[in-house]
């Protein structure tokens, strides 16, 4: 999202005074490229399939019959993923604070209102609510809902702290709470189901020398999400023996409501509509698999890793 700016400052140091950023460094073999123009860029002038044509690669297979809980289901890319899982086959449970029509007009779905990531009573009442239905358990959680205020958030304009701490415990608590709250009541599959955080590349500490060089900003975003990035790490390792697995998620540029104040770099950074973000999302759901230590940070554009 730096990269407009990134580029002015470019100019501005050229001209003198000032300190350059750390210079995008080549990603190592399956990681993916720092530089969000520059990633968009390279794999335009390529032609890669997985990041310019997503149906020419999708495997959707495995939605058929699995039963996916999204949180913040009703709108944005929430709404995306539920349409797509719906499409294909899942029956999806649509988590959220209030449904919207888009959502209640999908087949094979199960809405379950007043669920407020931050509130762990609301929590456990989703999964009180989800096994007195005497359904099988879930396949595939995804928390997905999110909060990114268009705010000042930097040493210049001011900091928002009261925004932080809400970002903070949307983003980062509001999974942990969830997904504790499911696990202990028995409604995801065990073995074999599995716990996805959609996160963000801003919570990878190492890009932010060179995706915010010299300006910083944003600090509950990015704060947030690294804090996310570890709830998903630390869960993984508690979950592995019950047999679920868990990944974090980044799932690319969307052009939705909560990026419509980035309007202005959607197509330099190749910023996708939800529709075909949730395609990559969901293929990368059905690649996640169990793994003997660790939990992946995958970047849902290309399905390369990012670091942490």
């Amino acid at each position: 999202r730096r990269i407009e700016r990134q580029a002015r400052r470019g100019v501005s140091m050229a001209s003198g005074g000032g300190v350059e950023g750390a210079a995008a460094q080549p990603p190592a073999p399956g990681f993916t490229e720092p530089d969000q123009v520059k990633r968009f860029a390279d794999a335009k002038a390529r032609g890669d399939p997985r990041v310019m044509d997503i149906d020419s690669v999708y495997d959707p297979s495995w939605m058929a019959g699995a039963r996916v809980l999204i949180t913040g289901a009703n709108r944005g890319i929430g709404l995306a993923l539920a349409k797509e899982a719906s499409l294909r086959g899942a029956t999806v449970v649509g988590a959220c604070r209030r449904s919207s029509p888009e959502l209640a007009a999908l087949a094979n779905v199960e809405i379950f209102e007043g669920v407020e990531v931050t509130s762990m009573e609301a929590c456990e009442r989703l999964a009180r609510e989800l096994k007195a239905t005497g359904k099988p358990p879930l396949d595939v959680v995804v928390n997905n809902a999110g909060y990114f205020p268009d705010t000042h958030d930097d040493f210049s304009q001011g900091l928002n702290f009261e925004e932080n701490l809400r970002q903070y415990d949307i983003c980062a608590v509001g999974p942990l709470r969830v997904t504790y709250a499911l696990v202990k009541a028995g409604c995801v599959k065990s073995p074999g189901g599995k716990v996805v955080n959609i996160t963000s590349q801003g919570g990878s500490a190492l890009w932010r020398q060179v995706q915010n060089a010299n300006e910083g900003g944003d600090y509950g975003h990015h704060m947030g999400k690294a804090a996310a990035n570890m709830c998903g790490v630390l869960m993984a390792e508690e979950l592995r023996p019950q047999g679920i697995a868990v990944a974090n998620l980044h799932p690319g540029f969307n052009r939705t409501e909560m990026t419509q104040k980035y309007a202005h770099i959607w197509d330099v950074e190749g910023a996708v509509e939800s529709e075909v973000g949730a395609k990559r999302v969901m293929h990368e759901i059905g690649r996640v698999g169990l793994l003997q230590s660790g939990a992946p940070f995958i970047n849902c554009e290309d399905g390369l890793l990012i670091p942490y």
